[in-house]
């Protein structure tokens, strides 16, 4: 859709305007009840553990798979849940072709994730994520070329095209594989998890070592690309180690796992049926309501037959932000996700995670 297209009585334009608006009245909502929710000064005295970005590649063919968010190396305790309300907004631009393809991820998702855990036994905890995504052309294209252009950075293309549109497709042999041009929502896949606590020592500067698994369900519409048609299986190890400092105290955390995936609706013969993943991160906090991170997470290619790097590639990407802690239970992260590989993960993402224990 162009750019200087605007809401009318036209019903085509009038759906594609309610679609842009409604997940900006979610992301206004979110932000409200976090003004009820959350004081305005952080409490002082609070014992901030730094845990990784709850993050994923969020591109439209990436973020349908059961690739999951790492999780902490410590699990929830027994009889207390954990709930977090996640919001990622991610502008994606890569286009790309050759002899044989021919790739356009043009557009913006909202993604909404409700998280719970509970401690079930001693070192046990179970899971559920609930995700909600929503499809427009967005908003964000004119501030990130304005971004470009003031520190002398390349566009890409992005001026070749016009903005705020939503376009997703794929082409291959002349066929036509993939093709989402119209904005919508609704529930994504929904994932199934636990983790056991291998070790962890109870010391003020503590390591920890947690085994997670997860199972992600069919539940998405595989045609809007909030799923993917199939059920996948994820195991990984996640560890950390912290360390006191004059100043505050540093936390290292890591992850590695793999995956195995059933064929799904899209891209059946290309997608792979096996993949492996990881992240690196570290974080310091300084204050004792306050902390400081940078995480990496990275995965190997989910399809192959394609020389098109949106496709069969495999990605990194850098999460820096940091946590706030406004109580005791009560966490606040806030993140911004950028593609290390270019073209493998979405230009950007701005990450809101709330976070509480009760």
């Amino acid at each position: 859709m162009n750019s200087d297209r605007t809401c009318t009585n036209d019903q085509n334009l009038k759906s594609h305007c309610s679609t842009v608006r409604r997940p900006i009245f979610f992301i206004a909502l979110l932000l409200l009840v976090l003004s009820v929710i959350i004081p305005g000064t952080p409490a002082s005295g609070i014992a901030l553990d730094i845990i990784p970005f709850q993050s994923s590649n969020q591109s439209p063919l990436i973020r349908i798979l059961g690739l999951p968010a790492i999780g902490s190396a410590s699990v929830v305790p027994t009889g207390r849940f954990e709930g977090t309300l996640t919001s990622d907004v991610t502008n994606n631009f890569a286009p790309d072709f050759s002899a044989t393809e021919a790739i356009m991820l043009d557009g913006e998702t909202y993604r909404f994730n409700l998280a719970v855990r509970y401690g079930i036994a001693p070192g046990f905890q179970i899971g559920i994520d609930i995700p909600y995504l929503a499809d427009s052309g967005g908003f964000l294209d004119g501030f990130i070329e304005g971004f470009h252009d003031t520190f002398g950075l390349p566009q890409g293309m992005r001026k070749a095209f016009p903005r705020n549109r939503l376009h997703y497709q794929y082409s291959r042999n002349g066929a036509t594989k993939v093709l989402v041009q119209d904005g919508s929502s609704g529930i994504g896949d929904i994932r199934l998890s636990g983790a056991w606590q291998l070790y962890q020592e109870g010391t003020e500067a503590p390591r920890a070592v947690a085994l997670h698994a997860s199972i992600k369900l069919p539940t998405g519409n595989s045609n809007r690309l909030f799923g993917s048609g199939s059920t996948d299986f994820a195991l990984w190890l996640t560890a950390s180690d912290d360390y006191r400092l004059p100043l505050g105290h540093l936390t290292l955390y890591g992850a590695a796992g793999g995956m195995a995936l059933t064929d799904g609706d899209v891209l059946k013969d290309q997608q792979r049926n096996l993949a492996a993943f990881g992240s690196l991160g570290l974080g310091w906090s300084p204050l004792q309501w306050l902390a400081l991170k940078v995480q990496a997470d990275a995965h190997t290619s989910f399809y192959t037959g394609s020389n098109l790097k949106q496709v069969n590639s495999g990605s990194v990407q850098l999460v820096s932000g940091g946590t706030i802690g406004f109580s005791e239970n009560t966490f606040l992260d806030l993140g911004v996700s950028e593609d290390v590989l270019v073209d493998t993960a979405p230009d950007v993402v701005f990450h809101l995670a709330l976070r509480s224990r009760f």
